[in-house]
């Protein structure tokens, strides 16, 4: 059943668009202080069907999501109790919690690692704002952090070019159902 190669194929033509460096730039902002869809999900195929303006779509994204960060880092700073009660009654708040002690532990390198890695981004930037962590090494972190996780997707992406596009889309329905099967096996084992 050929479910995922349709959606690729989409993906691929909005990737061309001639706007999606500005949706790519906005989706990068708001993910860092709200939004819940990580920005490699726009920078991965922008980079596979562009790999000459890779380096351009990686310093794009690292630029707004730092930007972004910073409002995240103002909301935690300025309006953290307005949004405590919809934080609570989310997911967020453990992961809240968690970044707060992270916070006491290891301040930049807390920073730098939720920069990196897939740990929402978003939870930090607020924790660092509520934990008014110095803006310099705020700064600092998210840049280093965020630049090497996008300079990353984009270069790899860049680097396998049309032919890594050709080979994902004849085989993108079959990691498709392997990814399903995967998370299915996952909440059974998580569950049961």
């Amino acid at each position: 059943m050929k479910l995922f190669s349709p959606l690729y194929a989409r993906a691929m033509q909005w990737a061309r668009h001639r706007h999606a460096p500005w949706y790519l730039g906005g989706l990068s902002f708001a993910e860092s202080s709200f939004f819940p869809i990580p920005p490699d999900v726009m920078l991965a195929p922008m980079s596979l069907a562009n790999p000459a303006r890779a380096w351009r779509f990686a310093l794009l994204t690292t630029l707004a999501s730092v930007a972004g960060g910073l409002l995240g880092y103002l909301i935690g700073a300025f309006a953290f109790d307005l949004i405590e009660p919809l934080l609570r009654e989310t997911a967020y708040w453990d992961k809240y919690l968690r970044a707060q002690a992270w916070f006491g532990q290891w301040g930049f390198w807390a920073v730098f690692i939720a920069g990196f890695s897939p740990i929402p981004y978003k939870v930090f930037t607020i924790a660092a704002g509520v934990a008014l962590m110095p803006l310099l090494p705020f700064v600092l972190a998210s840049l280093i952090g965020r630049g090497a996780r996008f300079f990353l997707v984009a270069g790899l992406m860049a680097w396998g070019g049309a032919a890594m596009e050709a080979r994902l889309h004849r085989y993108v329905d079959r990691i498709g159902w392997f990814t399903v099967a995967l998370v299915v096996v996952a909440l059974l084992i998580y569950h049961g």
